[in-house]
């Protein structure tokens, strides 16, 4: 039997993740502590007292107020969907059907994916070898002619996921004034982790949107919330594909009571750093392990075989992430920033005994 499906989707890979149990989970760049149990026992409180029977706001208006506020956004240039990985499918849809998408590589696997899936024209631009972005080559592959029309979507991370660098905001400035046409996408995952962010430069060029998640810092990975931060002209397109009352009651009460509470995040992000800054320092002693600057909650790390200090690891409990597939990446593997003692445990299996 033939599928009445497209063959971009037949052709195209599963999403690169296989679930592994391990007693010590550093393989996701999640939070390394739970949402607080008192905001836990706040939101349910706050949700037992509201109605389950009727649809909540259409385009998660309520919510999109309270992460504009916490954020120093518009509300109407706050787009709220069901994960931040939503809104790279949709801004293809957006801006590059039939078009392009440029971006770089290594990189999130989800811009390829789901380029490839839409039919859009793809372009990766590699890292440079010290893994900082490669922003002649960028704009290079943008094309001579930048001002004929809309030409697709371009996605730059800051901070870089797997690498951890973080691109020169005026090398940014650069790119958004050399491609006039195009929806320039800066990804802000692990905004916290960093010493700035691009929302200046989102508020100077309409063509700049930034994507934002609460799956990292925030410690929400599981209610499956991101946003993005636009021009209230893009948003407002942008609002049309996103599908209408999407955002749940629990997504949205939880939500709220992190954003009046966000003072845990503050914390968090603090101990974080401390605790990078202590792996990256521990790590020198390594005999031939090498981790790279990061300014995110992970460490990427040369290894002579990733496949054997990935299985090394395992055998002691500790799970990290094999990044060895990646363009330029060999020997690689990503270690994200637990707990205090998740880390000791990490470096003890790495040989390092803390």
């Amino acid at each position: 039997m033939t599928l009445p499906v497209r063959p971009a989707v037949l052709n195209s890979p599963d999403y690169p993740f296989s679930p592994v149990d391990a007693p010590i989970k550093l393989d996701q760049n999640e939070s390394f502590a739970d949402f607080p149990d008192r905001l836990k026992a706040i939101a349910l409180e706050r949700l037992r007292h509201l109605p389950w029977h009727r649809y909540t706001d259409l385009h998660a208006e309520s919510l999109s107020e309270a992460i504009a506020a916490h954020d120093g956004w518009s509300a109407s240039g706050t787009v709220v969907t069901t994960g931040s990985n939503v809104l790279i499918a949709l801004l293809i849809q957006l801006c590059a059907l039939g078009g392009r998408v440029v971006t770089v590589t290594p990189n999130f696997a989800l811009y390829a994916l789901d380029a490839r899936l839409l039919g859009a024209s793809l372009t990766e631009v590699p890292l440079r070898d010290d893994a900082s972005l490669d922003m002649d080559a960028v704009i290079a592959s943008l094309g001579a002619s930048q001002s004929d029309g809309p030409h697709g979507v371009i996605y730059i991370p800051r901070p870089h996921a797997p690498t951890g660098s973080l691109c020169a905001l005026d090398e940014l400035e650069r790119l958004a004034q050399a491609c006039p046409g195009w929806l320039l996408v800066v990804d802000e995952a692990y905004h916290h982790f960093a010493p700035d962010d691009a929302r200046e430069l989102a508020r100077r060029h309409d063509h700049v949107v930034l994507l934002r998640t609460l799956s990292k810092a925030w410690g929400l990975a599981g209610l499956r919330l991101g946003y993005a931060l636009a021009s209230d002209s893009v948003a407002r397109q942008l609002r049309k594909l996103v599908p209408p009352f999407g955002v749940s009651l629990m997504q949205s009460v939880c939500a709220q009571v992190a954003l009046e509470h966000a003072g845990y995040v503050r914390e968090r992000v603090a101990t974080t750093l401390q605790e990078r800054e202590r792996m990256a320092t521990a790590l020198q002693a390594h005999p031939t392990w090498r981790a790279l600057p990061s300014h995110a909650n992970f460490l990427l790390i040369r290894t002579p075989d990733a496949s054997a200090a990935h299985a090394a690891l395992l055998a002691q409990g500790v799970l990290v992430r094999r990044q060895d597939s990646l363009h330029g990446l060999q020997g690689c593997i990503r270690v994200t920033v637990g707990t205090a003692d998740e880390n000791s445990a990490f470096l003890r299996a790495a040989g390092l005994g803390a």
